[in-house]
């Protein structure tokens, strides 16, 4: 009979993984740092497998550290669900909520369920618009809460994952290779289109905009059709999509937030929506993509 992970040994382990440190761990989780030491000790006898490298002062994750870091935290993740769907006041209400399309087709049918299972009686009602239309919205509340794309001039939002955009292109064709670059590019006022168009002033190719859309499926079909290459965030990856390195000539454009901004209203059922947003946005891992 294969051992059962105790939940209290997981969450001991992914704290260590955050701050590296046995004595910072230790104060986290109200133990000493001997026990500490034990509790790990006893998750890699559990496995079988050594998670924890330790050089001199310095403690680092193995590759089997890493691997059960992933597992831990969905672990603690669905425990932590589990008991609040007993335990947590039954909350009501309705939340007008918006995101880019980009994001929704990533994170929304996941995080919508769990959100749907935690809180049964909230009605949520979703508007896919670009980021700066909803910075409109929520300031008019006309939506409660919006996850957007950050700008350098968007005030209050909850940073909630920073993301790095690439260049990719389709695995089956050569796009890439043309004379003159074909491009597809998201809508005018996206940051992602100014991160780009600043990208190709980087790499110096003659270039032409082959595509233009605000809608990403737009965009996915150009690129995996092998009509144009794109600039998208590594989370919004395709299968069938190769990513443009600095070895193809084609360094990345840059990083960007993802972040929360909320309406003055605030009730349990808002906070409720933005934390499992938050906490989704946080253990996401980028879309598998064709090598």
């Amino acid at each position: 009979m294969l051992p059962n992970l105790d939940v209290d040994l997981l969450k001991t382990f992914a704290i260590l993984a955050e701050t590296g440190n046995f004595t910072r761990t230790a104060e986290e989780v109200g133990r000493t740092q001997s026990a500490v030491s034990m509790q790990v000790k006893r998750l890699e006898e559990l496995v079988g497998k050594p998670l924890i490298a330790r050089v001199g002062r310095t403690n680092s994750l193995t590759s089997d550290g890493q691997m059960m870091l992933d597992y831990a935290r969905r672990m603690i993740h669905l425990n932590d669900e589990a008991i609040t769907a007993f335990t947590k006041p039954e909350i009501t209400g309705h939340v007008r909520f918006g995101t880019p399309d980009d994001y929704a087709d990533r994170i929304l049918p996941d995080v919508m369920a769990r959100f749907a299972r935690t809180n049964p009686k909230v009605q949520v009602d979703v508007d896919c618009r670009a980021s700066r239309t909803m910075v409109d919205m929520v300031t008019s509340g006309d939506l409660d809460l919006a996850m957007i794309t950050c700008e350098s001039d968007i005030a209050n939002a909850q940073i909630i994952r920073s993301e790095r955009l690439l260049w990719v292109t389709s695995a089956r064709h050569s796009v890439h290779r043309s004379e003159i670059l074909p491009v597809a590019l998201s809508q005018f006022g996206c940051a992602w289109r100014q991160m780009a168009l600043d990208g190709l002033e980087v790499i110096g190719r003659p270039y032409r905009l082959a595509y233009s859309s605000s809608n990403s499926v737009a965009i996915t079909s150009a690129v995996l059709a092998g009509l144009a290459i794109a600039a998208i965030p590594e989370i919004c990856m395709r299968p069938g999509m190769r990513v443009l390195s600095e070895t193809d000539g084609f360094p990345p454009p840059g990083m960007f937030d993802i972040g929360l901004i909320r309406s003055s209203k605030s009730n349990a059922a808002i906070d409720s929506l933005a934390c499992h947003i938050a906490d989704a946005m946080c253990q996401l891992t980028p879309a598998v993509a064709a090598e």
